[in-house]
């Protein structure tokens, strides 16, 4: 059973990305949301770091550490933050309470084409 499902996982065309740190699998004309990278909206994005390119069941090609034929593009949506985040610090019994708010930034990106 579990082969089954292993299979119909890999038989869409996908690849493994890295950015800001941390990896994505995307696939065409997925959208998501990465650390903020330069560019406006409506401006092409390439990403260099490709982890893994599957093309199906038979096609995987792995990077070792970087896969070097190929290419994933992209189309920047919008440069955004997120909600606010509560930051609280507290120490009991020496009346230790610091409170604090954070917001990040991200950029949402279209996956247009992988090569």
């Amino acid at each position: 059973m579990l082969f089954l499902v292993s299979l119909c996982i890999i038989s869409t065309m996908f690849a493994v990305i890295e950015t800001g740190g941390k990896q994505y699998r995307v696939s065409p004309g997925e959208k998501i949301q990465v650390e903020k990278l330069p560019g406006e909206a409506g401006s092409v994005i390439k990403f260099d770091k490709i982890l893994l390119i599957a093309e199906g069941a038979d096609a995987v090609r792995v990077g070792a550490p970087y896969v070097t034929s190929g290419g994933v593009t992209g189309k920047i949506l919008r440069q955004a933050r997120t909600g606010k985040k509560i930051v609280f610090r507290y120490h009991s019994k020496t009346r230790y309470r610091k409170k604090n708010t954070h917001r990040q930034d991200f950029t949402e990106i279209e996956i247009t084409e992988i090569k």
